[in-house]
């Protein structure tokens, strides 16, 4: 496959993540600008703190970079981990469609109960559309998810024995799966590190680290992969997720109390 084929086809899986997302902005176009410039305030900085202005590194020494970033961050912290709660892959599976413009918080509120009623994908496929539209309502745009999580777990009945596939191929032929929703499951139900998880937290820090210029999460993983070692895939998006949210928030960053100021480009100017 060419590199142009390539950039394509990884564009389609990502796109398949954002599923979900455009039909939800489908279903309410123009009556909740709210969310929108939420939104739009938590993506911009990525781009808008990107040093243009500073020194153009090199590989080498960006490299060397990211490396003392992501030595600083484990050392803040050591317990970083995936936040939604899961005990086995089918149940990280349907918790990330739902945390879809939700918090971890409120997903985990959702399927501790959810996960003790719905054991299997069978369960999932073959349950009332309404009752579970009512279980996840909380969450967000219910129906949509709804529809995501049945027709996903048809296809596991159907294709995979009920049970949720290892690969990035199978799992991103999934309805309402992409990459980075493919990427979570690998990572961390599976331990295999076939990418680097990108969400809005993860674009932010990255433009602002200038670790990547860039805006589409495809080229951002990829910016990432040549710069993290592949033993650090899973683990750099929980760090980079965790100082996003305890720290480089997308309003008011704290860079006063930041552990990797001096070697963010951003931090350098406040």
């Amino acid at each position: 496959m060419s590199a142009v084929q390539q950039s394509s086809v990884t564009r389609t899986i990502y796109t398949a993540d954002l599923d979900i997302l455009n039909s939800m902005h489908q279903a309410r176009p123009a009556t909740n600008s709210k969310i929108n410039a939420i939104f739009a305030l938590d993506i911009a900085p990525a781009g808008r703190f990107n040093a243009l202005d500073m020194a153009r590194e090199n590989f080498s020494d960006k490299s060397k970079r990211t490396l003392e970033i992501i030595r600083r961050l484990k050392t803040a912290y050591p317990s970083a981990h995936c936040e939604l709660d899961f005990s086995n892959p089918l149940e990280l599976l349907i918790a990330t469609i739902l945390s879809a413009q939700c918090t971890d918080k409120r997903v985990n509120l959702v399927t501790a109960s959810l996960f003790k009623k719905y054991r299997s994908a069978r369960d999932y496929a073959e349950a009332p559309a309404a009752a579970l539209e009512a279980e996840i309502k909380s969450t967000g745009f219910y129906r949509n998810k709804t529809k995501s999580i049945q027709r996903a777990c048809r296809a596991l009945v159907e294709k995979h024995g009920g049970e949720v596939p290892r690969s990035m191929e199978a799992l991103v032929e999934l309805d309402g799966v992409g990459r980075k929703t493919a990427n979570v499951v690998l990572g961390n139900a599976f331990g295999v590190a076939e990418g680097i998880v990108v969400d809005t937290h993860v674009t932010r820090l990255a433009g602002r680290l200038d670790l990547s210029v860039h805006r589409p999460p495809e080229k951002i993983e990829a910016d990432l992969q040549k710069l993290v070692p592949l033993a650090d895939w899973t683990l750099v998006s929980h760090l980079l997720i965790w100082h996003g949210r305890r720290r480089c928030g997308a309003r008011q960053p704290d860079c006063a109390g930041c552990e990797v100021k001096s070697l963010c480009p951003t931090g350098r100017k406040i």
